[in-house]
């Protein structure tokens, strides 16, 4: 990792050497690397010569309040991949208020509420077809048996693709948010490009019931969709549907896996399960976001200039001690209005797809919990997990009488 120099504006106490891709001890624990960089007395926002130089917010308040900040931050650079947002220009992640409105509001309507509670029987047969198959082996890794099967499959139908495609869309999505070098930024737009291609000109020409139909039958400010639009539109949907809910069950799993007592409770009382999933949702946050600065701020004493870019850690509001009454703790009598917590976003970028991340929780929680006998982690093989936009477990390798 090449480290570049602090611009001037940036005070030498606040420069760190801290990649988001890699923070040490990432593999062992995510969280833990990432709160060793907000320690209790420290800076409210710091400055990483890593990945090219950026500001990373490190207080709970902040890091929700620059989230949500529309007027002073941009959400057009995406990320601290250099090139990336100038690439992929999604739609309508990568736009701002007011011009995101009508793009959004396209979008909210495809995931609106009828459409995810019609999926749920699809998401339930699916999820109990895996377990069936899992149970009686005792064990499984749990990330490639289970947590990057049932998103994707779900999420494929949604859009009306084939299913045998999994593979190839979910390595696509892991370079997007832990790109390895492997691919450029220009190659990785290109083959999503490529293989959305003849879904969109069918869509567009020939709408059905799917959701990238649905949401290109809506008008945007009263007109049809351009293709270019249609396209960036697809794009930002294919690469959001292919990492964050992954990551969200194969925490909650993990969770679970080390603490018999919540599992217990769970099963005991399965009417638990939808307050136990905004909570496991809150504790174990993983997505983080970028925003350029539009406008000269000061933050936290500090002078940011326009053309910076911030890095907004979720899991920095979330298990930040002054956001939440004992963050670490998992109570699933907390009763939290999912929007509170910074997991699927915040502000006007909150994520669109939230509902169907927290039904596809609770009906894991629920198939789970009622077809596998109490598990635990395997003691012969380590957890491992990777950092970057969206962190995960990488290998949880699971066990059961």
């Amino acid at each position: 990792m090449l480290f570049a120099e602090a611009p001037a504006h940036v005070p030498a106490d606040r420069i760190v050497d801290f990649d988001i891709f890699n923070p040490p001890g990432v593999e062992q624990d995510y969280f833990a690397a990432w709160e060793a960089l907000a320690t209790p007395d420290g800076p409210g926002i710091v400055w990483t010569r890593a990945n090219g130089g950026h500001w990373i917010a490190t207080r709970g308040a902040l890091v929700r309040d620059l989230w949500a900040d529309n007027r002073r931050l941009s959400s057009e650079v995406l990320a601290v991949t250099p090139g990336l947002g100038d690439v992929m220009r999604f739609i309508p992640l990568q736009q701002d208020p007011p011009e995101h409105q009508s793009y959004r509001n396209a979008v909210m309507k495809g995931f609106a509420s009828r459409h995810i509670v019609a999926m749920e029987p699809k998401v339930r047969a699916v999820a109990r077809e895996l377990i069936a198959g899992l149970a009686p082996r005792g064990g499984c890794e749990f990330m490639a048996d289970f947590a990057e099967i049932l998103p994707l499959h779900i999420f494929l139908t949604l859009i009306d693709v084939p299913l045998e495609d999994r593979p190839r869309l979910r390595a696509l999505g892991a370079q997007l948010t832990r790109p390895d070098g492997t691919m450029t930024v220009e190659q990785l737009r290109d083959a999503a490009d490529d293989y959305l291609a003849p879904y969109i000109a069918q869509r567009m020409a020939h709408p059905g019931d799917d959701l990238f139909s649905r949401i290109l039958a809506e008008p945007v400010a009263g007109r049809p969709w351009t293709l270019d639009e249609a396209r960036r539109m697809c794009r930002n949907l294919l690469f959001g549907g292919l990492d964050t809910v992954v990551a969200a069950v194969g925490m909650a799993a993990l969770h679970l896996a080390r603490h018999a007592d919540d599992q217990a409770a769970l099963r005991a009382d399965p009417a638990l399960i939808p307050d136990a999933a905004d909570e496991l949702m809150r504790r174990y946050p993983t997505v983080s976001v970028s925003r350029n600065v539009v406008e000269d701020m000061a933050v936290d004493g500090v002078a940011l200039k326009r053309g910076d870019i911030v890095y907004l850690p979720g899991i920095l509001h979330n298990l930040d001690a002054a956001s939440f009454d004992a963050p670490h703790e998992v109570r699933f009598d907390r009763r939290l209005n999912a929007a509170r917590h910074t997991t699927m976003g915040a502000g006007a970028h909150r994520c669109v797809g939230a509902g169907l991340a927290r039904m596809e929780m609770i009906v894991f929680l629920e198939e789970w919990l009622a077809d596998i006998p109490p598990f635990r982690l395997d003691a012969a093989a380590p957890v491992r997990m990777k950092g970057g936009n969206v962190g995960a477990c990488t290998h949880l390798p699971l066990r059961w009488d």
